[in-house]
């Protein structure tokens, strides 16, 4: 029986290398994101590998995030392995110059955002007592750099989160654990810094990680034999020794 993968944040970045990955292996996927197309266009080229559905909702909205997966066809109802991927930075500012909005967006998405979803995908888990639960972190929920303030808490909260399901989920026999990532050559700072020019600037002078990259770590932890869970991993390009020294060449 094929294993059935939710993957939230799947249109673009390490959601949609996840999503490749699997279905080489032959994990039946939902794939969750906000950009519609996006969507398609990996569907069309995964189905030829595996089952693909698609739903198509933002995890900051809890009503649409909820009905969505409750609206899922039986076929794909019994959920195996939950990624938690959506998430996002916006803004790089002193906290006494920070935007309100761009605080409220971190936090609706990388730790509510998270919570809606896992509060629809847990219950399905519980009652079969099984599931594989993995939520994407950062470096960042490790240590706080300067003008990190707000993102930093938001992925500190993650790894909070993930220890307190790790905890409460035990009994029921679900693995829980995080990929922390550090530098990763996505759209990530195009949206943290709104499209501005800047962001070309964060992955030049070193070799970044990429999305494929943490696909794979990925793929390994929910592959490991049933006794052995990923509790906690953190991943750096070796050029990054933390989140302010990274080693960049003329």
């Amino acid at each position: 029986m094929k294993k059935i993968a939710l993957i939230t944040g799947a249109s673009s970045g390490i959601g949609k290398a996840t999503a490749y990955e699997f279905a080489k292996h032959g994990i039946n996927l939902i794939l969750c994101g906000r950009r519609l197309e996006r969507l398609n266009t990996i569907k069309k080229a995964l189905e030829r590998l595996t089952d693909v559905h698609l739903l198509n909702f933002d995890v900051r909205d809890k009503a649409k995030t909820l009905q969505s997966i409750e609206s899922l066809p039986d076929t794909f109802k019994n959920i195996d392995i939950l990624i938690n991927n959506a998430g996002n930075a916006h803004g790089l500012d002193s906290i006494n110059e920070g935007n309100i909005d761009d605080w409220d967006a971190m936090m609706d998405i990388n730790v509510k955002g998270l919570l809606y979803v896992s509060k629809a995908v847990i219950p399905q888990m519980t009652a079969r007592q099984s599931g594989h639960i993995i939520n994407i972190g950062s470096s960042a929920g490790k240590e706080v750099y300067p003008k990190g303030n707000v993102y930093c808490a938001s992925k500190h909260a993650v790894l909070a989160i993930t220890e307190g399901m790790r905890i409460d989920l035990n009994p029921f026999g679900i693995k829980v654990g995080a990929i922390n990532p550090g530098l990763v050559e996505t759209e990530f700072s195009q949206v943290r810094f709104k499209g501005d020019k800047i962001a070309d600037s964060v992955y030049k002078g070193f070799k970044a990680l990429q999305a494929k990259d943490i696909a794979e770590i990925i793929y390994f932890a929910i592959s490991r034999p049933p006794h052995v869970n990923i509790a906690d991993l953190l991943v750096f390009p070796t050029a990054q020794a933390s989140s302010t020294i990274v080693k960049k060449f003329n």
